[in-house]
């Protein structure tokens, strides 16, 4: 017979350290709700994900300059 886990409770996910607390939920119909602003999460996305489908224009774009 498997064990079972003795943690009962939610763990919550790691999460980057300016991220901390950041929740998103998907209510009945369908939209998504969060307890972060949209703008501030785009402009951490922006900083710290790169972006595949750009990376070509920026090469295109550093080489005309």
């Amino acid at each position: 017979m498997a064990k079972k886990s003795k943690t009962t409770e939610k763990q919550q996910p790691k999460v980057h350290e300016e991220l901390k607390g950041f929740d998103i939920k998907i209510n009945a119909f369908g939209e998504l709700s969060s307890n972060l602003n949209i703008e501030r999460l785009n402009q951490f996305l922006n900083e710290k994900v790169d972006d595949i489908k750009l990376r070509d224009r920026n090469k295109a774009k550093d080489e005309e300059e």
